[in-house]
């Protein structure tokens, strides 16, 4: 096998997160974007020895397990949703697997209570949450507002009946790329970086109904004939007159002029009501802005937390370090139960947002510290008794990991949204006296490749 070659084959399996494996000859072809059992025909890109990677050029049969009905109308085009194919049932049992192949390989068989996967309790519409972009589906091509093309950079896919999120979502997505193409409005040009549209950031409560808009755009105006003003303005009305089904909090406009793709805060402006809106978890309420992290489901989160709490076990009169500690959702939901729950976080805003939040729940045993977790624990003088542990993908810093495991706490809880980061961090883990007590997943995104894990370890022995 050597680049450029077709192959055509079975996909044997699909391995975290998003590997499909063809067996050929005397080697592995791994490739994206397929679900055990289909047929496919592949182009080798990348030759490796042993395994080589591949792209799918094209579904030759269907895998015996996808059903045709109730699939949504953008699924192979748009890039989202990989596994939307596959009845609800059999996304879990793949899942399933996948987590317990990886924790299968650092923890002996037997050493712990897997409890399985928790689904979410609704499949579709769970999104709160979507970053729209603007392009073209083809060079050239009219408008478009969605998501990329599946293995495009470029190419966007309008997603106007999407079935991750509220129809709401949809309304606003296609009065706002019907407003702007009918006005020629051009989009930004990632390769030569002019235009103005960039994305469409669209936020609403499954709890309360409110919907924040946040219209995404550079500072080029030199094409403009009438002023930004004007078309704004004619944008929000459009927006405002819409019958949706959840009330608009507010409509905003961003500006960002970064070369990334990415959406990026230069500034924010409110165009209608305010930049902010509410939702509930577990009792508790939340002020959500544009750019805040909050878990993309809210009814899923529920069921994490609700998992989160059961394994964190009695707190009372204990102290609780929440490391990563985002928005500071687990550390509320901990504090009722807890002496004094201390988070720590990187990133200043979501750390206000923590402390906003802590402060409008009444929960005066909560406080948040800004920083990076590899530093502060270094300097914090309260020792605590258990430790929540909730990294972003890339999981812990390896030279934080022996910091946190000199502590010496009773019970480690570690929530991980990218379970290959989990088993790496399980290994030094291990090696520094922890045992993996019991284990589950909890499915937070139904169609896609993503999972959520939660792990309770225990201190065996001393270890750094």
């Amino acid at each position: 096998m050597k680049k450029g070659d077709i192959i055509e084959g079975i996909i044997e399996r699909v391995e975290f997160p998003n590997k499909g494996m063809i067996k050929t000859e005397n080697e592995w072809l791994v490739v994206k974007n397929a679900i055990p059992g289909q047929k496919v025909r592949a182009a080798v890109t990348k030759r490796r020895k042993g395994k080589s990677e591949g792209r799918v050029l094209e579904v030759v049969e269907k895998a015996q397990k996808e059903r045709t009905e109730g699939v949504c109308p953008h699924f192979t085009h748009c890039g989202g949703c990989v596994y939307q194919s596959l009845p609800y049932e059999e996304q879990l049992k793949l899942k399933e697997g996948q987590v317990k192949t990886l924790l299968g390989g650092v923890c002996l068989e037997g050493s712990y209570q897997w409890l399985g996967l928790k689904p979410s309790p609704i499949a579709d519409g769970y999104r709160n949450k979507m970053e729209f972009s603007f392009g073209d589906e083809f060079k050239g091509g009219p408008l478009a507002l969605g998501m990329h093309r599946r293995g495009s950079f470029y190419d966007i896919v309008t997603t106007k009946d999407c079935r991750i999120v509220h129809p709401d979502f949809c309304r606003i997505l296609k009065a706002t790329r019907d407003y702007f193409a009918g006005r020629n409005v051009p989009f930004y040009q990632k390769a030569g970086h002019t235009g103005y549209l960039r994305h469409l950031l669209v936020r609403r409560a499954l709890k309360t109904g409110e919907i924040l808009v946040d219209l995404v755009t550079t500072t080029q105006l030199g094409w403009m004939a009438d002023g930004e003003f004007s078309l704004l303005t004619g944008w929000v009305e459009a927006v405002c007159a819409l019958p949706l089904e959840g009330k608009l909090a507010g409509v905003l406009h961003t500006k960002n002029d970064s070369l990334a793709d990415v959406v990026k805060d230069e500034g924010t402006d409110t165009l209608y009501g305010r930049d902010f809106f509410y939702e509930e978890l577990l009792g508790l309420r939340f002020q959500i802005t544009p750019f805040s992290f909050f878990q993309t489901n809210s009814l899923g989160a529920e069921v994490l937390y609700e998992t989160v709490r059961e394994f964190v076990g009695d707190t009372k009169d204990k102290v609780v370090f929440d490391l990563y500690s985002g928005t500071g959702t687990i550390a509320q939901v901990l504090a009722p139960v807890a002496d004094k729950v201390i988070g720590v976080e990187i990133v200043p805003e979501a750390v206000e947002a923590a402390r906003k939040n802590s402060a409008f729940n009444r929960l005066g045993n909560c406080s948040f510290l800004a920083g990076d977790v590899l530093k502060v624990v270094d300097g914090l003088e309260e020792k605590p008794d258990l430790i929540v542990l909730d990294p972003p993908r890339d999981g812990i810093h390896p030279k934080a990991l022996p910091k946190i495991i000199r502590f010496g706490v009773e019970r480690i809880v570690y929530v991980s949204c990218k379970p290959t980061s989990l088993v790496r961090d399980l290994v030094l883990l291990q090696d520094g006296g922890y045992g993996v007590v019991k284990a589950c997943a909890v499915d937070l995104f139904p169609g896609t490749t993503g999972i959520e894990v939660v792990c309770l370890l225990s201190k065996l022995k001393s270890g750094y």
